[in-house]
């Protein structure tokens, strides 16, 4: 598991290498789209959302994510996660609903992921 900031880059090759280690074709993330950060590699969403609320982190500014590094355009990123479903923030599936979170999402992912 790695966090990494709008300093930091990944690439899409890494990202294609720690796909081919988990899942094979996908690599989970979670997002904070308050700090601007940006946790992968892991088993379970939830074990990013922990690493990122052990740094500070909030978990109502967490979603997560399924990044598809041999995809491009829309498909490249896939908001399905269980830690999105939250009610209190009328987010009731594991969707990410709101379109102004998504936007906030892919900046942020956009920033980090060098292509």
């Amino acid at each position: 598991m790695e966090i990494l900031n709008s300093s930091q880059k990944i690439t899409v090759s890494e990202l294609k290498e720690m796909a081919n280690n988990m899942f094979g074709n996908f690599v989970k993330a979670v997002v904070d789209i308050e700090l601007g950060i940006m946790a992968v590699d892991a088993e379970l969403h939830a074990d990013l959302e922990a690493l990122l609320l052990e740094n500070g982190s909030k978990q109502e500014n967490l979603w997560g994510i399924n990044l598809y590094p041999e995809l491009s355009g829309t498909d490249f990123v896939e908001f399905d996660s269980m830690i999105n479903i939250r009610p209190s923030q009328n987010n009731r599936s594991r969707d990410v609903e709101d379109p102004k979170v998504r936007e906030e999402i892919l900046a942020i992912a956009n920033k980090i992921i060098s292509k």
